[in-house]
C-alpha cells in the first residue's frame, strides 16, 4: 500500500478521508486519484459505475442530497478551487444516525472524501469557482432523489459561512425538510 493515506472520520463508521501520494518536481506533480487495489486494501471495496463533475461559484451550497431506493457510495474531490464537504449519517439503526462530518476539500490539499451508501451529502463553495468530481457506485435515478434542508437545527452542520457571503441554493434545495420529517 503506501500510495494512499486513509483516515476514519471521527466516530462515524464508514466515512473516510483519503490523501493520495503526490509525486512532484519542477515540472509539476503526478498522483493516482483512484486505484481499486489500494482502495480495497484500505477497506473500500466498491465498484464505481459513474463519474460526475460540477462547476459552481462562490457561495453556492448544494445539498444535502441522497438517493432513496438506489443509494450510492461516493468518492468526491475538488480539482479546482475549495469546498467544505459534508456527509450526514442516515443509516437505519446506526449509532451515529443524524450525525454529520465535514472536511475541507481543495485542489491544493488534494484530499478525497469517501461517503458510503446511506448518507446525505452536500458542499459549500468557498473559492471564487470550484470544480467538483465524484465517482458513484450506482447510476443517477432522477425520480429517486431525497434531501434534507441544509440548515436543519436537529443536524446542526457548522457550515463555515464567511461574513458577507450570500448563499445560493437551488429551488429544490430550499424546499427539503429536516431530519424529523425524514422517511426512507
Amino acid at each position: 500500500m503506501g500510495k494512499i493515506k486513509v483516515t476514519p472520520c471521527g466516530d462515524i463508521e464508514g466515512l473516510k478521508v483519503i490523501e493520495p501520494t503526490v509525486f512532484g518536481d519542477s515540472r509539476g506533480y503526478f498522483m493516482e486519484t483512484y486505484n481499486y487495489n489500494d482502495f480495497k486494501e484500505a477497506g473500500i471495496d466498491v465498484e464505481f459505475v459513474q463519474d460526475n463533475q460540477s462547476s459552481s461559484h462562490y457561495g453556492v451550497l448544494r445539498g444535502l442530497h441522497f438517493q432513496i431506493q438506489y443509494p450510492q457510495d461516493k468518492l468526491v474531490r475538488v480539482v479546482n478551487g475549495e469546498v467544505y464537504d459534508v456527509a450526514v449519517d442516515l443509516r437505519e439503526g446506526s449509532k451515529t444516525f443524524g450525525k454529520w462530518y465535514g472536511v475541507l476539500l481543495s485542489a491544493e490539499n488534494k484530499k478525497q472524501f469517501f461517503i458510503p451508501k446511506g448518507f446525505a451529502h452536500g458542499f459549500l463553495v468557498l473559492s471564487e469557482n470550484a470544480e467538483f468530481t465524484y465517482k458513484c457506485s450506482d447510476f443517477y435515478h432522477p425520480n429517486d432523489e431525497g434531501g434534507l434542508i441544509w440548515n436543519d437545527p436537529d443536524i446542526g452542520v457548522e457550515w463555515p459561512i464567511p461574513e458577507g457571503m450570500e448563499l445560493e441554493l437551488s429551488d429544490k434545495d430550499k424546499k427539503w425538510h429536516g431530519l424529523k420529517e425524514f422517511h426512507r
